[in-house]
């Protein structure tokens, strides 16, 4: 898989936990990928670089991999590359 949906992305690398609430956060806003602002449906690949502003921190990181099924607790870390939390 070299693509995937922004939202389930989020979900998948455990960055936001629920799908409804990654869409929500994505379709307010509050999600950038390469700098321009991102609805849920929007595709990412690996390399892109993503920025998430939650209620108490934003986070942003690059898509290191996109697995072709969802990973469990241990391995969702090794899907991106931390780039800043503030």
């Amino acid at each position: 898989m070299d693509r995937m949906r922004l939202d389930l992305f989020l979900k998948w690398s455990r960055i936001i936990l629920r799908r409804t609430l990654a869409k929500e956060t994505c379709d307010s806003g509050r999600v950038t990928v390469n700098g321009q602002e991102a609805r849920a449906g929007r595709e990412v690949r690996v390399g892109d670089r993503i920025s998430v502003r939650l209620p108490r921190r934003r986070i942003t990181f690059r898509i290191r991999s996109i697995p072709s099924y969802a990973p469990g607790k241990d391995s969702a870390h090794e899907m991106i590359e931390l780039l800043g939390s503030e």
